[in-house]
């Protein structure tokens, strides 16, 4: 019997001969032949063939294919130079009728059989281990000596014909210090699964117990720790058994098809093109994925909108990088609450002013091209204010459906939970983000302050409740858009607020959003959401971690998405319309951005006069 010293370093195709003899007391192929592309093994009845062929196609990231042999072909010449299907694998696990019969460590007695099947060699996680290591990153499951972790998840994949199952997923513990790397190491190497799905909470997975993994074995994670997982090729396995095949054979998990191919031909990334990690949530842990490129257009627009056209000081609440994780947020989320109105002109009827207004429907316009659930939640003395500039905002284009228009009053002290969750219950949050934009804050005092000092609370409803339930709730992440201090959200900044903008000591307010976007022109904030929100949904990187690498990408849709960034002639309309309501102008500024190239004024707050 061979032992597992020195395995790492055979060539591939003597430790195939070794298997074939069946000369090695190891349970897996993790750690072999280091560098070189390991496989999965389906095979299936040639009638089948096309479909998963198909199937496989439209889910690249768990199942890679390398090689389609013919009916009856045991070898694959351009993987291996002398390898035999029915030998080479370390142990194979028969499928009748979705049923998993037994294992076996050779196929030879089904040869018969054979002749009428064919045989899918697919992508391995295996083959990036050696690319992990040399980033400097342990893999865990070497140094523990065990199979890798795998996991079904609650991810559906793309269907085709008979074939459809959930994603199936590897975890490896991730130092966090290392997981760019981790990301970067794997990133271009498509044929061994690629960049990883998923970095966090593997509940967002529907994964319940990492210590209780469905194929594998369970891999420990040390302190700092974070775990990352990637697409599996067993999501192959899972396929197989659905599809309830009369007969079929894989691979056993974890016994990989060792190919005589290395991973040394990897393309180099533009350095715009390098994958980019983000923390987007504490509760539950989640990162997200963006390339650089995109990043870097998100930050432009982040420097754009913090112009300060008022000299009121607001430079000193800028945080680096807030746009870009609350839009990384915003876009992994579900289902969007919007609130905006501040009542700044407490003299008049309406008393809001027509900052806020258009950056919210210029968000909420692009949350529905991106099909996304979005709400928004007002006082209830502007319903129907809100209502008449929701309905002209659809006869003019801007919006492409209305967008339901709710309100909330504090009845009982769970009031907050009932809103935001189904019959209160923290686990069935009926959002999964809620964004304020200029909206009235709540001081420490309790009370809401416009610029002067004036307390206007009498005109705000307590919808800061929310911003504050929503924190206790986990999945739930928050956004305040801002340009004074005193709006929902800039909590965040407050102390900056006290000791830099005028009256800041109390106007501030007092409750924290998780992401605090700080703009010259809230207005200016909104839009900047929208076109991050565009620039993220067009970016393959983030696109690809979205959909969890499964099925198509999404960039078909990019004319849509398109139609709905915010424009000059979108705004001078919405403006108009908030004058014939009466909304007045609280701020007179423009500002020039460009977006992808394209054009992109905004042209916030003209004067009054101008529009009549």
């Amino acid at each position: 019997m061979f032992l597992t010293g020195g395995l790492k370093s055979l060539l591939p195709h003597v430790l195939r001969r070794i298997i074939r003899c069946n000369r090695l007391s190891i349970s897996n192929t993790s750690g072999m032949a280091e560098g070189y592309k390991q496989a999965n093994v389906v095979i299936l009845p040639k009638s089948l063939a096309d479909d998963f062929e198909k199937f496989c196609r439209a889910n690249d990231g768990p199942l890679p294919l390398l090689y389609r042999s013919k009916p009856g072909d045991w070898k694959c010449p351009s993987l291996s130079s002398d390898s035999d299907i029915r030998t080479d694998c370390l142990q194979y696990r028969i499928f009748e009728h979705g049923a998993c019969t037994g294992s076996l460590k050779s196929l030879k007695e089904y040869s018969e059989q054979l002749k009428d099947m064919v045989t899918f060699y697919l992508g391995c996680s295996f083959s990036f281990e050696k690319a992990v290591q040399n980033a400097g990153i342990p893999v865990k499951n070497v140094e523990q000596k065990c199979n890798v972790s795998m996991y079904k998840t609650a991810v559906p994949c793309y269907s085709i014909s008979t074939f459809c199952c959930n994603l199936v997923v590897t975890m490896r513990p991730i130092p966090e210090s290392k997981l760019e790397a981790a990301v970067l190491a794997t990133s271009e190497l498509k044929e061994a699964h690629g960049a990883p799905i998923h970095v966090g909470d593997p509940g967002l997975l529907g994964i319940q117990d990492l210590s209780k993994p469905d194929y594998g074995d369970p891999v420990h994670l040390h302190p700092g720790d974070i775990p990352v997982f990637w697409a599996c090729g067993v999501t192959g396995i899972e396929a197989v058994i659905n599809c309830r095949a009369p007969l079929a054979f894989t691979h056993s998990p974890g016994c990989m098809f060792i190919t005589d191919l290395k991973n040394d031909h990897v393309t180099v990334r533009f350095s715009r093109e390098v994958p980019q990690v983000h923390c987007i949530s504490q509760d539950p842990l989640h990162y997200s994925i963006v390339s650089a490129e995109a990043a870097q257009k998100i930050k432009n627009l982040e420097t754009l909108i913090a112009i300060d056209p008022g000299d009121r000081g607001i430079i000193h609440l800028h945080r680096q990088d807030e746009l870009l994780k609350a839009c990384l947020s915003i876009s992994h989320a579900r289902s969007v609450l919007i609130t905006t109105g501040f009542p700044t002109h407490f003299t008049y009827e309406p008393p809001e002013e027509n900052d806020g207004p258009p950056g919210a429907l210029a968000i909420a316009a692009m949350l529905q091209a991106l099909e996304k659930e979005v709400a928004i939640v007002t006082d209830q003395r502007a319903m129907n204010l809100n209502k008449k500039i929701i309905e002209e905002a659809v006869q003019l284009g801007i919006l492409k459906r209305p967008v339901p228009l709710l309100s909330y009053q504090r009845e009982s002290a769970d009031s907050a939970l009932m809103f935001l969750c189904e019959n209160g219950n923290p686990g069935r949050p009926r959002f999964d983000h809620l964004i304020a934009i200029e909206r009235a804050g709540m001081a420490a005092d309790g009370n809401y302050y416009n610029a002067r000092k004036v307390n206007i609370k009498h005109l705000v409803d307590p919808i800061d409740e929310l911003f504050l339930a929503a924190q206790t709730i986990p999945g739930v992440t928050t956004t305040g858009v801002g340009d004074g201090g005193n709006e929902l959200g800039m909590g965040k900044v407050k102390d900056a607020v006290k000791k830099h903008i005028k009256n800041g000591d109390v106007i501030a307010c007092d409750v924290e959003a998780d992401f605090a976007v700080v703009a010259g022109v809230s207005n200016w904030g909104g839009y900047a959401i929208a076109c991050a929100l565009y620039i993220l949904s067009t970016c393959e990187v983030h696109d690809r971690y979205l959909r969890k690498a499964v099925g198509f990408p999404h960039l078909s849709k990019k004319m849509v998405w398109l139609s709905a960034l915010p424009s000059v002639t979108k705004e001078e309309k919405l403006l108009k319309t908030l004058v014939q309501h009466g909304v007045r102008s609280g701020k007179t500024a423009s500002l020039e951005m460009e977006v992808d190239g394209l054009p992109f004024y905004n042209t916030h707050s003209l004067m009054i006069e101008k529009l009549l």
